[in-house]
């Protein structure tokens, strides 16, 4: 069944850019096993379909240094709009042009009356599966660490 969204206030810029945060870094193939069904569910035209291009990645010396250009970086892109009007955006990291797609589709659903659902069923597993990840590689650190300290020998 094919419901139509409706378009809502545009949400916080800060839980925008936490939402296209998770999108653009989880694992494409975890996605795209989540957001199939909302993409069967939810027609879109193209205002900029899938594109591959670079961008210069720059850093800054100890984190506060000058700026310099530390290299290039491969990019896909895309714009979508929704039967509702809404537009949804994504970039994504390296050349997955499908995973653009399911990143820019769920951007435009959690604007409108779908975010909740969208936020259960797509966003809450993909956070997990980050978590866990960062908890993995936290552990596999974890038994690499060596604690020094300096015992008191007791001689004044």
């Amino acid at each position: 069944m094919t419901t139509t969204p409706t378009a809502h206030s545009a949400p916080p810029a800060a839980e925008r850019q936490a939402w296209m945060a998770v999108l653009a870094k989880c694992a494409a193939g975890h996605l795209a096993d989540l957001a199939a069904p909302l993409s069967a569910a939810h027609p879109h035209s193209w205002l900029r379909p899938p594109e591959v291009g670079g961008v210069m990645v720059r850093g800054r010396a100890g984190g506060t240094g000058a700026a310099f250009n530390l290299g290039e970086m491969t990019v896909t892109r895309c714009s979508l709009q929704l039967g509702c009007g809404t537009i949804g955006h994504a970039y994504v990291q390296g050349r997955d042009k499908t995973h653009a797609t399911h990143a820019a589709l769920i951007d435009a659903l959690m604007q409108t009356g779908h975010a909740a659902t969208v936020r259960a069923t797509v966003l809450a597993p993909l956070e997990a599966a980050a978590q866990a990840a960062r908890a993995q590689r936290a552990a596999r650190a974890a038994t690499t660490k060596v604690d020094f300290f300096t015992m008191v020998r007791g001689e004044d």
